[in-house]
């Protein structure tokens, strides 16, 4: 079923009126949606709506509410990415999975060896979010996750967080299984995960990690590309989480 994003003030009674020029032509354009289909609505508040169209004119879509309730298309916990971007299609794959793995917000960090110029960077923020509005979407998430401005490591440790996790393949302490054993993660806690680049953090960014006393984390034997590693490494904290 189609899912989008609205506002709760569309909601009038037992109907929905989408106006807004993007659902709008998503919908009846894109999509080309007559009345008598169903569309999944989801409001600011997490308020889901199971809604069928009534009609669709010129300029606006009615729809009929069917049912609603509270969606559960979250984390109990807040699940946080700080990486260091990768070329354009690799970057895709990262913000298009971190999405759908329940990221709240992704923090891209310029690290020493960052390919990708901080130039360049800094112009694909707006891309990067769209990508997130789009993919939540398609995954029907409670709330659409945030994209950060371009930032660095200091910036982004000195934030409140209740656990760091840095996914340092070359230099590891404990096994990610091991530690989230040993420190299981609670309803509610902010959690935030750190991966590098594909050349790795430098000695200065893992003099950093050991100055404040952080984990150096490691997936296993094997050496995953950067992609890989953030799908695996928040693919294993969702499913390690006990509630």
């Amino acid at each position: 079923m189609p899912h989008f994003f609205i506002k709760s003030e569309t909601k009038s009674g037992d109907k929905i009126t989408i106006s807004d020029n993007e659902n709008y032509r998503h919908i009846a354009r894109s999509l080309r949606a007559r009345a008598g289909e169903k569309l999944l609505l989801i409001d600011e508040n997490q308020i889901q709506y199971e809604t069928i169209i009534e009609s669709i004119s010129n300029t606006e879509i009615i729809c009929n509410i069917q049912k609603f309730y509270l969606s559960k298309r979250d984390l109990d916990f807040d699940l946080y990415l700080a990486q260091s971007p990768l070329r354009s299609d690799s970057q895709t794959t990262i913000i298009e999975k971190a999405t759908e793995l329940g990221v709240r917000e992704i923090f891209p960090v310029l690290t020493d060896n960052c390919a990708v110029p901080k130039d360049a960077l800094n112009k694909k923020v707006e891309k990067w979010q769209k990508i997130m509005y789009e993919a939540s979407k398609q995954c029907e998430r409670a709330k659409i996750p945030f994209c950060n401005e371009i930032t660095d490591l200091n910036t982004v440790l000195n934030k409140n967080f209740d656990k760091i996790l840095v996914l340092a393949e070359r230099s590891t302490e404990i096994s990610l299984k091991n530690y989230l054993t040993q420190n299981p993660i609670k309803k509610g806690e902010k959690i935030l995960v750190i991966i590098g680049p594909e050349g790795g953090f430098s000695q200065k960014e893992f003099d950093l990690f050991k100055s404040r006393n952080l984990p150096l984390i490691t997936l296993g034997d094997l050496i995953l590309k950067a992609e890989t590693a953030v799908i695996v490494t928040l693919g294993n904290i969702v499913y390690e989480f006990k509630g």
